[in-house]
């Protein structure tokens, strides 16, 4: 069996990596240059984009921003998973609202924003201060921008006069206090079984991801099966299948969904270690057709996302538990370029870890490890 991912960078190399053993073969499309490209070495293959998909049984993507003409002509081929509706509403925050809106799944208030005038009216009905997200093409931190005082609202609609929102349309959403941040990953496969992952913790650093922890702590039936129930809501109406990510601001016991990602998700990282079957394979296995596995916890988890840096040393593999996912980049801000993964028998063990952790890896560029540590040593 041949599978196709549109989008060639780690993700799609993880899915490749999970689908080998399983007697599948991967292929991924440059979707910036239309080319058939190995997910490992990004040698290009010798055949066209038409031959791949006519090729392929199944077909699914790395990301979600995929051009709509590709887009278009993949889900012609009927081989799409998941479903072109799920990849444009992960895509495209109207759409996304739209969906959450219309299944009465809680979320931030907002505005939809299509001139800059009416970010006067977004103040009245949301308040002063808010975040601003593009609709399309913002993720880690990108397309966004904060209001936090009235006092600055001229100077920011100067700057956003200067796009295009008729073409791009702006969300501004109520700024809140929420307690943390959580997401869930699940996945369905085309008989409608869905397995969940717990639920994990979420740090952010510059609005990027930065550590995870799984299972997330201090989570009580009450918050698992409202968190369950959303994904299952919006599972079954777009027909879902592979994996999902869902994430959530917890304030107090209500959880908001912040945003959906139809793929697999950098939250989900920690599954490659912490858990019996990892959301690469669950993915692979759900758009193959082929069982999905067991996704019982193996021990507390946490992912550190290695961000814009490279000068560290491979020693910290010395500490028990640790696994290094390197991506095989050339070092710029902002990249992400792998992930750590470390797994102990305990929050207090894991935190002591990251301790360990710490001192190969400079606060300046992992400046919440510190802070991730001491709390989780002070766990049972």
């Amino acid at each position: 069996m041949s599978i196709l991912i549109l989008g060639s960078g780690q993700l799609a190399r993880m899915m490749a990596l999970a689908a080998y053993p399983l007697g599948l073969n991967v292929a991924a499309v440059d979707v910036n240059t239309l080319d058939v490209v190995n997910p490992i070495t990004k040698a290009v293959i010798d055949v066209s984009l038409e031959q791949a998909i006519e090729a392929a049984q199944a077909i699914s993507v790395e990301f979600e921003h995929i051009p709509q003409d590709l887009l278009d002509k993949v889900n012609a081929s009927g081989k799409l998973k998941p479903s072109i509706e799920s990849i444009m509403a992960g895509a495209d925050r109207v759409k996304e609202k739209s969906l959450l809106s219309g299944l009465d799944i809680a979320n931030c208030a907002y505005n939809i924003i299509t001139h800059v005038d009416q970010l006067d009216s977004a103040v009245e009905n949301l308040g002063e201060k808010l975040i601003i997200k593009a609709s399309r093409d913002g993720y880690d931190g990108y397309g966004q921008w904060r209001l936090a005082t009235g006092a600055d609202l001229p100077e920011l609609k100067a700057q956003l006069s200067q796009l295009d929102l008729e073409k791009v349309p702006l969300v501004a959403e109520k700024m809140l206090k929420f307690d943390r941040e959580l997401s869930l990953v699940g996945v369905r496969d085309h008989k409608g079984n869905i397995v969940f992952y717990p639920l994990a913790e979420n740090l952010h650093h510059q609005g990027q991801l930065s550590v995870s922890i799984a299972p997330a702590p201090k989570v009580d039936e009450k918050l698992i099966n409202q968190a369950q129930g959303i994904f299952a809501k919006l599972a079954e109406r777009l027909n879902y299948i592979g994996v999902l990510a869902v994430e959530f601001f917890q304030m107090g016991e209500q959880l908001l969904v912040n945003e959906i990602a139809p793929r697999v998700h950098n939250s989900g990282h920690w599954s490659m270690q912490g858990a019996d079957t990892c959301q690469f394979d669950n993915h692979i296995r759900a758009i193959a057709g082929l069982p999905l596995g067991s996704t019982c916890v193996l021990s507390p988890t946490a992912m550190i996302n290695i961000v814009g840096y490279d000068d560290f040393s491979k020693e910290l593999l010395s500490i028990s538990g640790s696994h290094l996912h390197w991506y095989d980049k050339t070092v710029r801000p902002k990249r992400k370029m792998g992930h750590l993964n470390v797994c102990a028998d305990s929050y207090a063990a894991l935190g002591q870890k990251l301790l360990d952790l710490a001192k190969y890896f400079p606060e300046e560029h992992f400046p919440l490890l510190k802070k991730e540590a001491t709390r989780l040593l002070g766990l049972d």
